[in-house]
């Protein structure tokens, strides 16, 4: 798979670093998303409903909600990248997760058809990534006030669901 060196400083929002400093320093952050998927979806097997729902504190998410949460970040994110590799100068609005996630009325879903969604936003994710030209990396736009580069988009992806992740296990206590 191709590499994509890490962002650096200045091409991201500073809380970003939460997310991209997940990941390792080694460009493999398009294989880092495939595998991160299946080991999501290896936590999340055979768990019964009760614990889908479960929310860890009042006013928190579901672990359903969590993964809609981590199909709808990647799909902006997504977004936000494929318009800043094009060079549209365009500056992108920011989005309040709250309201999204209440929205998406993800409890009523099955976790297989939330899984199913979020596999194929992966693909799409790990397919725009792979094609785009090698100077596309370094292209940046302002979304939500912020400066962002293309590779700084795919690292935020990647690094949001291993956050999430570390929060279902933590928080959720699965394991």
């Amino acid at each position: 798979m191709r590499t994509i060196p890490k962002p650096q400083p200045g091409e991201y929002a500073p809380y970003a670093i939460q997310y991209i400093g997940l990941l390792p320093d080694d460009g493999q952050v398009l294989k880092h998303l495939a595998e991160s998927f299946r080991s999501l979806r290896a936590l999340l097997a055979g768990l019964p409903e009760e614990r889908l729902l479960h929310r860890y504190a009042p006013g928190k998410w579901s672990v359903k909600e969590v993964v809609q949460h981590i199909s709808d970040d990647e799909r902006i994110y997504a977004y936000r990248a494929l318009r800043f590799a094009r060079g549209d100068a365009t500056e992108l609005p920011g989005f309040e997760q709250e309201p999204y996630a209440e929205a998406s009325e993800a409890d009523r879903r099955s976790i297989a058809s939330l899984l199913a969604e979020l596999a194929a936003v992966r693909r799409a994710t790990i397919q725009l990534f792979a094609g785009l030209p090698r100077a596309a990396f370094l292209r940046q736009g302002v979304a939500n006030g912020n400066p962002m580069s293309v590779r700084a988009a795919v690292y935020h992806i990647a690094g949001h669901e291993l956050h999430h992740v570390r929060i279902l296990r933590e928080s959720y206590l699965l394991s």
